[in-house]
């Protein structure tokens, strides 16, 4: 085994507050946006991580000018104005789902010649829909690996517009990356979900961003067409990302684990982060929230077991499932088949990993059924994904002998989170 962090339990209920580091979804939205964009972009909250590092280093490599500002969470993009500084490069881009699949989209969109690849896990997550929708609009779009996933390789002129079809039921990411692209088209883009569309709030966040740097984007009420109007161009703008509200749910499911209250400050009822939804979960489990205009508070324990459809959170379906163990009777999360296609199997290696504390959890096509039981210390696997070791952490503030293997994997999103996790309970 690799090394590990073994987590110690924390001697007290939680009275703490803390701000996260940015949003990646945020981040990895306003980043390809502002280099699109006409005009300097100062971005302010930049979440410092592997993945926001994977989107900077690979919009330089196309001619992108971004340069650190007055401290380490702002930057300064000046943008390209819809045309590529370098139509031919290399993108090497790690185990980042949305610098991958936007850059897809917009590389597809712009033309050129482009190779964009990653660890071998990227290799293994689907970008078939994205890249036949493409190719529909006329563009020259190869996925190398089977079953439709990286490398994938760009060797196209601009695209002219249309109507496109996408999938909605395996990433919505594929249809963020359309929307977001659409404005380097000649003309209007017209996009239609086939099947039933998952987290979408992350679309709704889409919308909010793209509308903030100048480009409106049109949906009908049941979120099944999209429409960006030809004509339309981004503009740059001073910009201030929001918190990550991925991040916040480990620290209102401490509370919940714990008891006593945890307040996140940036956030609120209003938030572009879906995920902030989160704590309606506790809320649900017997945890009372407070939403401030400018903090969630959330005050513990939970108490009870729930039956939740979590497609519009799936982010946080591996916090909600450290909770669970600690409830009186199961929890069973619905509507997350997508999660297996994640930086793991992010349903049937997170049922291996609970195993291991000695509960019982009954494995779903679309989510897991967890039965909480007498719980002891595990060595716990994280499979290179940082969501498995910051949520399954959260077992050891309670229960000694936890044991976080491979805990550098966090720097993903949140390379600071063991120090901060530590502090919020000391």
């Amino acid at each position: 085994m690799s090394d590990f962090i073994e987590i110690e339990p924390a001697s007290r209920p939680l009275d703490s507050s803390l701000q996260p580091p940015g949003s990646k979804s945020l981040t990895n939205r306003a980043l390809p946006i502002a280099a699109m964009a006409a005009g300097r972009s100062v971005l302010s909250g930049v979440l410092a991580s592997d993945d926001t590092r994977a989107m900077i280093d690979s919009l330089r490599m196309i001619g992108t000018t971004i340069e650190q500002g007055e401290n380490a969470q702002q930057i300064l993009v000046d943008g390209l104005g819809g045309e590529l500084g370098n139509d031919q490069a290399e993108l090497f881009i790690g185990n980042s789902g949305t610098t991958i699949r936007f850059l897809t989209a917009m590389l597809g969109f712009a033309g050129g010649k482009f190779q964009l690849d990653g660890i071998p896990r990227m290799r293994e997550r689907p970008i078939g829909p994205l890249v036949d929708a493409l190719c529909s609009l006329g563009a020259n779009v190869q996925a190398q690996s089977p079953g439709g996933c990286p490398p994938v390789l760009i060797d196209s002129g601009r695209v002219e517009g249309g109507l496109v079809k996408i999938s909605g039921n395996l990433s919505s990411q594929y249809l963020s990356g359309l929307m977001m692209a659409a404005p380097l088209a000649k003309n209007g883009v017209e996009i239609e979900i086939e099947g039933s569309l998952i987290s979408k709030p992350y679309v709704e966040m889409t919308q909010r961003v793209m509308e903030d740097f100048g480009v409106v984007c049109r949906s009908n009420d049941s979120f099944s067409r999209f429409e960006v109007p030809g004509g339309q161009a981004y503009v740059g703008r001073e910009y201030l990302i929001e918190p990550d509200a991925s991040a916040a749910s480990y620290f209102w499911a401490a509370a919940a684990i714990l008891g006593g209250t945890s307040t996140v400050t940036g956030l609120n009822k209003n938030s572009l982060q879906g995920d902030v939804g989160f704590v309606e979960c506790l809320e649900q489990m017997g945890c009372k929230v407070v939403w401030g205009a400018n903090e969630i508070s959330v005050t513990g324990p939970a108490q009870i077991g729930i039956d939740v459809d979590m497609s519009n959170v799936s982010d946080t379906v591996q916090t909600l499932a450290a909770v669970a163990l600690f409830v009186d009777g199961p929890t069973s999360v619905r509507n997350v088949a997508h999660n297996r296609v994640k930086e793991t199997d992010r349903i049937g290696n997170l049922a291996v990993e609970l195993r291991k504390f000695g509960v019982e959890v009954d494995e779903h096509d679309d989510g897991l059924t967890i039965h909480p039981g007498a719980l002891h210390g595990a060595d716990i696997e994280t499979y290179d994904d940082h969501r498995m070791a910051m949520s399954l952490a959260l077992v050891g503030l309670k229960v000694p002998g936890v044991k976080i293997y491979d805990p550098s994997c966090v720097s993903k999103t949140y390379p600071d989170f063991f120090k901060d996790l530590n502090a919020f309970v000391s």
